[in-house]
């Protein structure tokens, strides 16, 4: 379920609110005998215009090559599902969100993290009607992204264009949110409203456009559309390449769109990628791709499909494709027996925060499955039960927050600290408040409790690179990454 979108300009959201005050109230039915009332819908805001407030959630620190985000309080909100219509909170959670125990949700229940309506929900058998608003406050972790710093290629009045270091997603979703393109350049560059014109995967580097207008947006998307935007990539891949021209038009299905996963099949869409050797240093080649469709890694797919996967590609060369890492689509396994391997091999190099994805996400399920999106960014995502739409967590704040928050004992059952948290208890057990600020640390969240390994900034770069983006007004290019130099070596 999507993050927030590019929305509507300022003062719109002071004009809605002044007609919704001068509307007559709403006259509310007169309920039954033991009925509960349920208000009625109000439209969520979808745009993607961020506040003031949302760049405030939180701050970043740089350690070891590395952009970190400090954990933060953050509210999804959704309204009530139709299969869920009838259902107790409590069978929900059991049935379709299994990325934490039912301890937890009992647990948060009774520290007021849970909202029905914006009322504290303290039983979760209470049952669900049509309508139903939710509200769940998390304590949001986010993976790091490399340190390098975006660099902006060009800017006037109607664009930005960006070069945009790997590991980086474009906007917010499944994990990621103020390190993402758009936070980043709203927080430290003060470029704000801006519309995405074209994504890169959050792997890929290289030259980022977004435009500054809808009109802007709307002609330069048309453009797209018509093909007439000519796309240049380079790369760099195992072996010697063919010196001649290589055209690859096999199609590509999407395999999983929670890991983020394609492979070459007839039953996928047609695809078109040239590719042409730039230069061979006997280990790996750099090749320029000339993409003539825009499908989901179609670059690192056709690459794979020829036998010269991408040199550090953490999806597409990597052991659990088989002994010929999927050359001419011989993997010898089904999808599920693929994304099990792949994910395999991740976990036990520690290294699924590379593929975007966490423990939890893997857990969950229904809701979660394979739900359209991409764990590579590429669209946006959920990874929270209740992530319709979302805003930053403002119930958490004074004494409420405090009574919360200062429970840092080393507990590790969920019903202790329920009990405690609802006692206010505040010291652990040598009778300290702990060194972390209270929005760092939170005695429900299961990852404070968890020690996780950095990824290197190496890990963080694949050799993939959008070099140069050209329509029929502009001409958009960035120099030549480092890997890419005809005497480069590894």
């Amino acid at each position: 379920m999507a993050e927030p979108g590019p929305g509507p300009k300022a003062g719109s959201e002071e004009v809605k609110e002044e007609k919704e005050a001068a509307a007559p109230a709403r006259k509310k039915r007169r309920l039954a005998a033991g009925e509960r009332y349920v208000p009625p819908p109000r439209k969520l805001s979808t745009g993607v215009s961020f506040s003031a407030a949302h760049f405030a959630e939180t701050s970043y620190y740089f350690e070891g090559g590395l952009r970190k985000v400090r954990p933060y309080y953050y509210d999804f909100r959704t309204y009530c599902k139709g299969r869920w219509v009838g259902r107790s909170l409590l069978h929900v959670f059991s049935t379709e969100f299994r990325a934490q125990p039912l301890s937890y949700y009992r647990a948060a229940a009774r520290a007021g993290r849970l909202r029905l309506n914006e009322e504290p929900v303290r039983d979760l058998d209470i049952v669900l009607k049509n309508n139903d608003f939710l509200r769940n406050t998390v304590h949001r972790h986010e993976p790091p992204v490399t340190a390098q710093p975006i660099q902006i290629l060009a800017e006037n009045e109607e664009v930005v264009v960006v070069d945009k270091p790997s590991s980086l997603p474009v906007h917010p979703c499944g994990r990621f949110r103020h390190n993402t393109v758009i936070f980043i350049l709203g927080k430290e560059h003060n470029l704000k409203e801006l519309h995405t014109i074209h994504r890169l995967d959050r792997m890929t580097s290289g030259v980022l456009m977004f435009a500054k207008t809808v009109e802007v947006s709307k002609r330069i998307d048309e453009q797209v559309r018509e093909r007439q935007l000519e796309k240049e990539y380079v790369c760099r891949v195992v072996g010697e390449f063919p010196e001649h021209e290589v055209v690859c038009e096999e199609p590509i299905l999407v395999v999983s769109y929670k890991v983020g996963v394609c492979r070459v099949d007839p039953k996928g869409k047609f695809c078109k990628t040239i590719f042409q050797r730039l230069s061979y240093n006997g280990k790996s080649s750099v090749v320029k791709c000339l993409p003539r469709t825009g499908r989901t890694h179609q670059i690192r797919v056709h690459l794979q499909y020829l036998g010269y996967p991408i040199v550090n590609d953490p999806i597409y060369n990597m052991e659990a494709w088989g002994p010929e890492k999927g050359k001419g689509g011989n993997i010898g396994k089904t999808d599920e027996e693929l994304l099990k391997a792949l994910v395999e091999e991740h976990r036990s190099k520690q290294s699924l925060d590379i593929l975007g994805i966490s423990e939890e996400d893997l857990n969950s399920n229904a809701e979660n499955k394979d739900s359209g999106h991409s764990s590579e960014c590429t669209e946006s995502v959920q990874s929270d039960p209740l992530s319709e739409n979302s805003c930053p967590a403002e119930d958490l704040k004074g004494s409420e927050r405090n009574k919360i928050v200062c429970l840092l004992n080393s507990d590790s059952n969920l019903e202790t600290r329920e009990k405690n948290t609802e006692l206010g208890t505040s010291e652990n057990e040598s009778g300290q408040t702990g060194g972390k600020s209270s929005e760092e640390t939170d005695p429900l969240c299961v990852e404070c409790k968890m020690t996780r390994r950095d990824p290197s900034p190496k890990e963080l770069v694949m050799y993939l690179h959008a070099l140069r983006y050209k329509g029929a007004e502009f001409d958009y290019c960035s120099k030549m990454p480092e890997w890419a130099m005809e005497d480069w070596e590894e």
